[in-house]
C-alpha cells in the first residue's frame, strides 16, 4: 500500500484533532470529512473534501480507513457503513451505547474480516506504556489493590454547545471513566464484580455527575475508582498527564497501583518500596521509571495506519473496547439496582 486515504466522520473537540494529525501525516490522505451539522461545517479549515453523509464520501472517494468521532449513539450505525465495504475504523471511545449494538458490529467484522480498534489512547501513551512494562516485570510485585482519581470541573458551554452530553449515558461515567476502567483492566486483569453509587446532576441533566465504584478482578484485586464532573479539583489524567495541551498542568497524580513488593503512582511514574524488605517499620526508597513524552493521539493513528496495512493487530480491538463498556453496563446496574453485580462478558 501507498499513501493510504483515511476518512473522519465527525468534526466536533476529538474528530477536529484526528483530522489534524491524520492531514500532518505524510504517509496518510485526509480524503474527506462527514460532518453535517452547518456550524461545524463552517470550521473546516484542512485543505480536504467535505461530505454531508458517508454515502456520499463513499460514493466519490476510495477509503482505506474511517475514524469515527460523533455522538457515541451514531457509532455503530456509521462504522456499518465502513465494515460493510471491508474498511477499518477507528471508533471513539466508548465503542457504542450498549454491549447488544456492538456485538452486532464486531458479529460484522468479523463476518467481512475487517478490523475494528476502539479510540482507548491512553494505552498508547508512553507513561502507560512505562508502567505496564515495568507491573508485567513485576516491580511492585503483585498487584493487590488499585485506585483511581477523576474530578474536574466541566462548564455549562461544554453541555450547552452539544445537548447530548445531558442525556443518559452521557455522563462522566461512560464519557470519562471508561478511561480508567481500560486502563486497570489493561493492569490488573479482567473485572469479575462491580458496585456502585452515583449521584444526580447537580444541574438538572439526566445523567449522573458522581459517581463512585468497587471492582473485584478475576486476579483477586480489588480497585476503587471515584470521577465527577462537577467537583474543581486538580486529580484527574487530564490535569496531571501532559497529555492534552488544552488543559493546565498540575504535578499530582491519579492513578495508585498497590503491590506486594511496593506501589507506583501514575503519572510521575513513582516505584515506591521498603528498603531492605518489606516491613512497615522499614524506611522508602523511591525510583522513576523512565519515558519519553509523546502524543497518544499521533501514535494511536499510527498504529491505525499499521493495522491497516497488516503489519500488527489492534492494540485496543473491538472486542476490547466491548468489554471495557459491559464495565460501564454493570456499573449502571448496580447503582440501578444498588446491589452487587456480577459481570458475564460476551
Amino acid at each position: 500500500m501507498g499513501t493510504l486515504k483515511i476518512a473522519v466522520v465527525g468534526f466536533g473537540l476529538v474528530g477536529k484533532k484526528h483530522a489534524g494529525i491524520v492531514q500532518s501525516n505524510k504517509d496518510l490522505n485526509l480524503c474527506g470529512i462527514v460532518e453535517n451539522n452547518e456550524q461545524l461545517l463552517s470550521k473546516i479549515n484542512l485543505n480536504c473534501k467535505n461530505f454531508k453523509s458517508i454515502g456520499e464520501l463513499l460514493k466519490t472517494e476510495e477509503v482505506d480507513g474511517a475514524i469515527i468521532a460523533t455522538p457515541t449513539p451514531l457509532h455503530v450505525a456509521h462504522a456499518k457503513n465502513f465494515v460493510e465495504n471491508k474498511i477499518p475504523v477507528l471508533i471513539e471511545k466508548p465503542i457504542s451505547n450498549s454491549s447488544k449494538e456492538s456485538l452486532s458490529l464486531l458479529d460484522l467484522a468479523n463476518k467481512n474480516s475487517t478490523k475494528i480498534l476502539v479510540g482507548h489512547h491512553r494505552r498508547h501513551n508512553n507513561i502507560i506504556k512505562s508502567a505496564k512494562k515495568a507491573i508485567d516485570k513485576g516491580a511492585i510485585g503483585k498487584i493487590r489493590s488499585a485506585s483511581t482519581l477523576c474530578w474536574f470541573y466541566k462548564p455549562d458551554n461544554y453541555f450547552n454547545n452539544s445537548p447530548w452530553r445531558k442525556k443518559i449515558g452521557a455522563g462522566p461515567i461512560s464519557i470519562n471513566l471508561i478511561h480508567d476502567i481500560d486502563l486497570l483492566r489493561y493492569f490488573c486483569g479482567e473485572v469479575k464484580n462491580v458496585q456502585a453509587m452515583t449521584t444526580p446532576s447537580i444541574r438538572g441533566y439526566e445523567n449522573e455527575d458522581l459517581a463512585s465504584v468497587i471492582l473485584q478482578f478475576d486476579t483477586g484485586v480489588i480497585a476503587t475508582m471515584s470521577v465527577s464532573d462537577s467537583i474543581v479539583s486538580p486529580w484527574s489524567w487530564e490535569m496531571n498527564s501532559k497529555e492534552n495541551s488544552d488543559f493546565p498542568h498540575v504535578q499530582q497524580n491519579c492513578y495508585l497501583i498497590g503491590g506486594s513488593e511496593g506501589s507506583l503512582s501514575i503519572p510521575d511514574l513513582k516505584v515506591w518500596s521498603h528498603d531492605h524488605a518489606p516491613d512497615w517499620i522499614n524506611s522508602f526508597s523511591t525510583k522513576i521509571l523512565n519515558y519519553d513524552l509523546n502524543d497518544p493521539l499521533v501514535d494511536q493513528i499510527k498504529h491505525f495506519s499499521d493495522v491497516i496495512r497488516n503489519k500488527t493487530e489492534p492494540l485496543v480491538s473491538g472486542e476490547e473496547g466491548l468489554k471495557s463498556l459491559q464495565v460501564i453496563e454493570a456499573i449502571e446496574k448496580s447503582k440501578k439496582d444498588k446491589k452487587n453485580v456480577t459481570i458475564k462478558y460476551l
